[in-house]
């Protein structure tokens, strides 16, 4: 099941699944937002 999630700052980030979801959103912060990191949990409690 796709799980998605947006960015503070505007950017959506698409996974196919939970896993890729936090993957793909800790690359997203790693690249554009260094400093703020979250971890799985709050990933997954922010993702729709």
């Amino acid at each position: 099941m796709k799980r998605n999630i947006t960015c503070p700052c505007g950017e959506r980030i698409t996974g196919q699944d939970e896993d890729d979801l936090v993957a793909k959103t800790q690359q997203h912060l790693k690249e554009n937002h260094p400093g703020h990191d979250y971890s799985r949990d709050e990933i997954l409690f922010m993702a729709y």
